[in-house]
This record gives C-alpha cells, structure tokens and sequence, in this order.
C-alpha cells in the first residue's frame, strides 16, 4: 500500500559492475514508479551524443588527388582504403584535442592498426585491417586526428580545412558502441512498486564505460544549469543535504569494507585513512604520494573506488565535501576518544 507523500523519495543505492575493460552495468535505486525511466532514455541518449572521444577528421595521401582515385601498388583502391582507416579506433598521447600525425610504409606490407601505434597516437583495436602494398610500393600519408563528441559529416569538416590538398572525412566521435536500459522492479520498505534502472554501457577501448557515463551526467547538468536562472532548485537541493542523508551513503564506512588486498590496505591504515570518503577526497596525485603505496596498490583502490560510484578526487562531493570533511573528523574524534 502506497502512503500519501509530498515529493519523490530520492535513490540511495547506487553500483557500478565492471563486466570487462569495455562493458560496465551501471544501476541505481529505488526510483519511484515512473522516474526510472524518465531518467534512463535521456542519460542513454546522451551516452551517444555527448561522450568524448577520438577520430580521424582529414586525410592526405602522398600521389592522390580524391576519394575515388587508385594507387599504384596498393590492393585497395583509395575509396576502400579510408573506409578501412575510419573503423580504426584512436587516441590521442597527448591532451591537445588535435594531432597531426604522418605515416610512411614500404611494401611488401600487409598493414593493420597496431602498425600506426607511435609516439602521437594509440590505436585501440591493433587488429584491424587496413591496407596490402606490394614491393614496389611506398604507401605515405598524414592523418588529422581531433577529439570531439558524436557525428560530424564531411562536408561540414570540408568547410573547416585550411589545406585543399585534404580529404575530409566523416568523424564518428562517440566512444559509445552500444547503451541500453533495463527497468527492474524493487522492493523498498515492504514496496514491490518502486523501480531500479541498469545502464549497461560499452565502449570501443577509447574511454571506459564509467568515463563514459560521468561524461553523460556531466552533459545532463550542464544543459540543466539553464534554469538556474529563474529558479533556486539548486540551493534547495543542496540545503536538503543533511548529515542524516550522508550518514546513509558508502562514505562513512570503513575501510575494511573495501576488501582491500593487505598490502593496500595497510598502506592506507599506516597513513591515518580509516574512512571510505577520505579516498574521495583525495586526489589522484593524493593517494599516489602516500608512502609504500605502489602503482598496483593505487590502482585497486582506484578500480574499487569507482566501483561503488566514488572515484578517487570525484567531482560529486563538490557541494558536500565540507560535511563529508566534518562528519569524518567527528567520527575519528569520537574513536579516539
């Protein structure tokens, strides 16, 4: 039986299943009846659309004039060739959102995509094909290479090149190979009615799907922001962020309830870490720096850590994080005493 309320009861629970490198399962609970949905298809859509990720844009080939042209001793015409190179998944070494990368191949070479790994890019999937030349030919061209999110067609690219001698290219930025949600029902507080949502998100190996989904909510918010202008919903929210509400969430716990291997958690015994939510206060560069803790220890907690949807220096304690601080201190003074 339902109880007459005044507003929505707010999802407490929250986890992230790291399936592989490139799938996660992402749910979150108990919604009421309705908003799971009203959540879910607009978060999924952003997934497609507003996710970074990596393409190239542009391309020059040494000895070819356009996209339907041939080349002497390669076995792809020129057209196949860059159908071939747009399945090829960059990254980028570096934090410029645009690289300008030359390749030079002599034949006889069957080339694939491990084979443009350099100093510049990373490709992710190594085994995709891309060309065969012979051995009199000599296959060398220059790539552009930007960051960006969702489609954007060749011919709005065209407009933005400054060299003619460039072909542009269809960009398909989206990380995102595929997200889908499911709609569960939960029981809550003797409620069979209320609703879970699972995301289950993956990508193409350029960013993980918990990247993915942070830029998704990032997205959401951003768009959102808009109205605060004409309204104080954010204050309200925000003044409705008790230390009850807190008390309720993974922060406040040990921990021992990460299941830590015994070399990482001594570690963080050593150095006075006793809270979940003081790994979420720190920075990466934080936890890096605490003495003994090496690469394989931080990266653990790190994993665990996004895990149950608090990474280490997480941006979603912004407007809680001096009661976070608080409640923490208070805890330890309170253990000591």
């Amino acid at each position: 039986m339902r109880n007459i309320t005044t507003s929505a009861y707010t999802p407490t629970e929250f986890t992230i299943e790291n399936i592989s490198d490139t799938v996660a399962k992402i749910s979150a609970w108990p919604f009421e009846i309705g908003y799971g949905i009203t959540l879910a298809h607009p978060l999924r859509r952003l997934l497609y659309t507003s996710t970074i990720g990596y393409a190239p844009t542009a391309i020059h080939i040494d000895g070819v004039a356009h996209e339907f042209d041939s080349m002497r001793g390669m076995l792809e015409d020129v057209a196949l060739f860059i159908i071939n190179l747009k399945k090829l998944r960059f990254k980028l070494k570096s934090d410029s959102n645009k690289e300008i990368v030359e390749f030079n191949f002599k034949g006889p070479k069957e080339i694939y995509g491990k084979d443009l790994n350099n100093d510049q890019v990373e490709v992710v999937n190594t085994d995709a094909y891309l060309a065969t030349i012979n051995e009199d030919a000599e296959l060398k061209f220059t790539l552009i290479i930007e960051k960006g999110i969702g489609y954007v067609p060749s011919e709005e690219i065209k407009e933005l090149l400054n060299d003619p001698k460039f072909i542009a290219l269809d960009a398909f930025f989206t990380p995102v190979r595929e997200a889908t949600y499911d709609i569960e029902k939960v029981l809550f507080e003797d409620n069979p009615d209320y609703e879970k949502v699972v995301l289950t998100v993956t990508t193409d190996g350029q960013i993980t799907p918990n990247e993915a989904f942070q830029n998704a909510l990032e997205a959401m918010y951003k768009q959102l922001s808009v109205f605060d202008k004409i309204t104080n919903v954010r204050s309200i929210i925000k003044s409705q962020a008790t230390s009850n509400e807190l008390e309720n969430t993974k922060l406040l716990q040990n921990i021992t309830d990460l299941n830590l291997s015994a070399r990482s958690y001594n570690c963080l015994e050593k150095a006075g870490i006793v809270y979940i939510g003081e790994l979420a206060l720190m920075s990466v560069n934080e936890l890096a720096g605490l003495k003994n803790l090496g690469k394989k220890s931080l990266d653990e907690i790190k994993s665990i850590m996004e895990s149950i949807g608090f990474p280490v220096g997480t941006s979603k304690l912004s407007d809680n994080k001096d009661l976070l601080k608080k409640k923490i201190d208070e805890l330890k003074a309170q253990n000591e005493g």
